[in-house]
């Protein structure tokens, strides 16, 4: 059966929230890992939605792009009648891309004249007014985000954002259109396209709004966004008689250790870091000791093997703003970001090997990391933790039940409410 809609999301974390939406509409939902192969030929068979996760958000641009043209080539000979290219709620991106570069790409391969730009997620607090991004009360550039370490966000204008990463011309769709209908909000999307603008930021403050939203793109062939776009589209496939109710889906049944690794920085993964010392046996990893050489990953395990199946462990990176920036001023940010992520892998993997079944990997580089460490290459998409983070199984052996979390995303005691649907 030839699947309706494919995606493409920049980051795994990002791209596991889109499935996870995309699940919640109704849709029957797979997420690959890397652009795919015909090995996963057998586990998208029977999906309506096809997700593809890659690690593209800071990679270099030439790469970002030629894999994002490869997933979408799979996708497309798949069957995927509409293409989602999907990044951050909070539009990560360097000002040389990597979203523009990858949309314009995206654009020329498909044909398409016109394409949305709508990070909203409002269950999450991403909401866009007058064509700026704001996270909760404060605009994107007042934000956390404007301390990320790989991609500080220091403007909050979207139409700006994407023009300066962007060869395409952008306009604004207001939420004045998006208030009167997707029939009202189609005309706004065509005076754009006619006034000479190829990408059209679009105005969201409501869930409501992104059913309009998305109800108005049902004949647009890409789609660009967060995956709060993704509230609306299932339903013009159900409309159109293509699209069945979904059933029910349970939590993975997966038997085994439980361990959270962590490497985001953000406020609300320290916040919950917090949390599970208070609870769980915890430790951190070094940075210097990683670049010395020390054995790292072998004395992390040394620690973790005891309490393997006795209690939840967490072994994190996560550092505050300053002491991240003390890192990265000693070994430069690439690399300082790629051993960290090599020793998690490494330690991934051997959890795994010692029995460990239930993994929470908290932050979209780290994720990348681990899963593809483990060499995972497809995920069912189960019910949902918290908003825009569900639980998965991985459909190879061992089967492991995999929950990647976006670094901003959850509450304080998000790691444990995570482990007990699994009880």
């Amino acid at each position: 059966m030839p699947i309706l809609l494919g995606a493409i999301a920049d980051d795994f974390t990002g791209a596991t929230d889109l499935a996870n939406t995309l699940r919640k509409e109704g849709m029957t939902t797979v997420q690959v890992i890397g652009v795919p192969d015909d090995s996963v030929a057998e586990p998208v068979a029977e999906a309506d939605a096809v997700v593809v996760a890659l690690k593209s958000r800071t990679a270099a641009t030439d790469i970002a792009v030629a894999e994002s043209l490869a997933a979408l080539d799979w996708l497309r000979a798949h069957g995927a009648e509409q293409i989602v290219f999907k990044y951050c709620s909070t539009f990560d991106s360097t000002a040389n891309g990597n979203i523009g570069p990858v949309a314009d790409a995206l654009m020329d391969a498909l044909g398409a004249d016109i394409a949305i730009v709508c990070p909203a997620f409002p269950e999450n607090g991403r909401t866009i007014y007058q064509g700026h991004l704001f996270v909760g009360s404060q605009l994107l550039s007042d934000s956390p985000m404007k301390d990320h370490p790989l991609t500080p966000m220091r403007d909050a204008n979207l139409l700006r954002l994407m023009d300066q990463q962007s060869a395409r011309g952008v306009g604004l769709a207001p939420l004045s259109a998006v208030r009167r209908g997707d029939g009202a909000l189609a005309e706004a999307f065509e005076a754009n396209r006619s006034a000479g603008a190829s990408y059209v930021v679009v105005d969201a403050l409501e869930d409501a709004d992104l059913r309009t939203i998305g109800a108005a793109c049902s004949e647009h062939r890409l789609i660009t966004g967060g995956s709060g776009i993704a509230l609306g589209l299932p339903q013009n496939f159900r409309n159109s008689g293509r699209l069945a109710a979904a059933g029910a889906v349970a939590a993975p049944a997966v038997d085994g250790a439980d361990v959270v690794l962590a490497g985001s920085c953000s406020e609300a993964t320290r916040a919950q870091i917090a949390w599970a010392a208070e609870n769980w046996p915890t430790r951190k990893l070094d940075a210097d000791q990683i670049a010395a050489g020390s054995p790292v990953v072998e004395e992390a395990m040394s620690w973790a093997d005891p309490y393997l199946g006795a209690t939840p462990v967490l072994i994190y990176s996560s550092s505050d703003p300053d002491e991240v920036a003390a890192v990265q001023s000693r070994y430069g940010r690439d690399r300082a970001g790629e051993m960290i992520e090599t020793a998690m892998g490494e330690i991934a993997c051997r959890l795994i090997a010692n029995g460990a079944r239930r993994m929470i990997v908290a932050g979209g580089e780290t994720s990348g990391a681990v899963v593809s460490a483990l060499g995972v290459k497809a995920l069912k998409i189960g019910p949902e933790i918290e908003p825009g983070v569900p639980w998965t199984e991985t459909l190879s052996e061992p089967p492991i039940a995999l929950a990647l979390k976006s670094g901003n995303f959850g509450g304080p005691n998000f790691f444990g409410k995570a482990l007990e649907m699994l009880r």
